[in-house]
């Protein structure tokens, strides 16, 4: 038991030396979002944040878990109840000095990989006034069939970012079916 203990004590140990902000690695659903979401609030209130800076990781971190609500393709339970879907994945927000990294990583089918790709491989060579004014244009215009929200929140992190969105693909082992999809953002 004390070997499982000490995992854990080392843990802690490297999470507070990377500066680690927040870190869940399971299922998401709306209402866990709702309730993780105080947390990060806190998180960032405590850091000492500005107010702006907490507003840009937030809305990030919004973006990122609704992700994983809506494309994860690993789901515990599809039901559209009181906390919707829930679906597995994982988010981690850290300090780097005066820079945040959020990280997120949840499965998709394999054959989504090439239209994430075509979505995401555009904002990476924008400037911030071409994506402020694609987001524009997207709030006008009707949401795309496959988007479950409104498709705005690859523009909302890039909008929000000090660097472009950096992804990957990795393909699970003995799954051909599936895909890890990783998404990084730096506010």
């Amino acid at each position: 038991m004390s070997g499982i203990l000490d995992q854990n004590c080392c843990f802690f140990e490297i999470a507070q030396k990377r500066n680690l902000l927040f870190y869940h690695k399971g299922y998401f659903s709306h209402s866990i979002v709702a309730a993780m979401s105080e947390v990060v609030k806190l998180q960032l209130e405590v850091a000492g944040l500005s107010t702006s800076t907490r507003r840009r990781i937030f809305s990030s971190f919004i973006e990122l878990s609704q992700n994983i609500v809506h494309y994860s393709c690993d789901a515990l339970a599809e039901g559209q109840g009181q906390g919707g879907a829930i679906r597995e994945g994982a988010m981690c927000i850290s300090a780097e000095g005066e820079r945040h990294l959020m990280v997120c990583v949840n499965p998709v089918a394999a054959g989504a990989v090439n239209a994430l790709r075509e979505k995401l491989e555009p904002l990476r060579n924008m400037s911030i006034e071409e994506i402020k004014e694609a987001y524009k244009m997207s709030l006008r215009a009707e949401a795309p069939p496959d988007s479950k929200g409104a498709g705005l929140g690859f523009l909302t992190m890039a909008r929000d970012a000090s660097a472009p969105l950096e992804f990957a693909f990795h393909p699970r082992e003995g799954d051909t079916g599936t895909t890890l999809f990783c998404l990084k953002t730096i506010i």
